[in-house]
């Protein structure tokens, strides 16, 4: 099985790592040639997790994304959502044909307002059975210095999935595998713009209780829109949502200082207008663009969804951070 890795950011690095150090030989779309360079001559990515070397021989770096499509039997796509287009619009629309798609994306493309396996569907003729998700509770900065993690691959095909977690479990890295593709990636969505609205409170010096609140309620809500997009009620009464890609990942998001959702709306908590935060953050904070992404779904759905809601005013319709959390306090429980 030859992985690729599109992306070169810290969560397509971790993944490298967690590969590599398997003794797994990779092909890897790095876009920048001199990050190429480095990483050849130096061993480690001179802008994200510089603390993780890697044994050069099992690289196979490309600036040609084409090449490393061509050459991968599973892709893992560690692009982020919103660049996730622009990336793949030299590729022809075959390209995938016959191969594996992971995705590792925590976000929806705004461009198309569609998940990554509906925009592979739509363009590239993917079909669901092909395509896989790995997510968190995982944080890159914890696997570079390799503090124990899980990750949760799913997929229709739960034999698939546990064939393609087996290639990724290290001394450091624990696999689990579930068949909820298309939850699994909603709840990331979610737990960053949630994760976003606990960065706010932060900056707004709230406490730890009022945190611990609303992040219960934010897993309420989220679990109720989960159970909105399934139709099928027995599916959902197999459904764990207290499971760590469910509940943990948005508790991790939500506290870690790793976090950049949290980061980025801690800033806004601040005082700092949405512009000046994405300049001082310097890396894309995926709840963002998901807050009106979802909003958007939303409309269709039909979930009540009071703090999403507020989060999306905050961010693209400038209400004012306080008035927005005054807000959210009242309808907390």
């Amino acid at each position: 099985m030859q992985f690729g890795i599109l992306g070169s950011g810290s969560w397509a690095t971790a993944l490298a790592k967690i590969l590599t150090d398997g003794n797994h030989s990779i092909n890897w779309w790095v876009r920048n040639e001199d990050t190429i360079r480095h990483l050849q001559h130096r061993g480690h990515n001179p802008h994200y997790l510089g603390s993780a070397y890697f044994v050069t021989s099992l690289l196979q770096l490309s600036a040609n994304i084409s090449d490393v499509v061509r050459k991968s039997d599973v892709l893992i796509v560690a692009i982020p959502s919103a660049y996730v287009d622009a990336a793949f619009k030299q590729l022809p629309a075959d390209s995938f044909r016959g191969k594996k798609i992971i995705s590792a994306i925590k976000g929806i493309l705004p461009s198309c307002n569609q998940l990554l396996n509906d925009y592979l569907l739509e363009n590239y003729n993917v079909p669901l059975e092909q395509y896989f998700t790995v997510l968190g509770p995982c944080h890159a900065e914890e696997v570079a210095a390799e503090k124990l993690s899980y990750l949760t691959f799913s997929g229709l095909d739960e034999g698939a999935a546990k064939e393609i977690a087996a290639h990724f479990n290290t001394d450091y890295l624990n696999t689990v595998v579930n068949h909820d593709i298309l939850g699994v990636q909603y709840a990331a969505v979610l737990k960053n713009i949630y994760a976003l609205g606990a960065g706010i409170a932060h900056g707004l010096e709230y406490g730890d209780n009022f945190l611990s609140v609303y992040i219960a309620n934010s897993a309420d809500e989220m679990v109720i829109f989960l159970r909105k997009l399934v139709s099928d009620h027995a599916v959902i009464d197999q459904i764990n949502y207290a499971a760590s890609v469910y509940l943990g990942d948005l508790l991790v998001t939500c506290y870690s200082l790793f976090s950049r959702n949290r980061t980025f709306g801690n800033m806004l908590g601040k005082g700092y207008s949405v512009k000046a935060a994405q300049l001082e953050l310097n890396m894309v904070a995926e709840g963002y663009n998901a807050s009106k992404c979802i909003y958007l779904i939303n409309q269709k759905v039909g979930s009540e969804m009071p703090i999403a809601e507020t989060i999306f005013k905050i961010l693209w319709e400038h209400l004012p951070a306080g008035e927005g959390f005054n807000k959210i306090e009242t309808i907390l429980q």
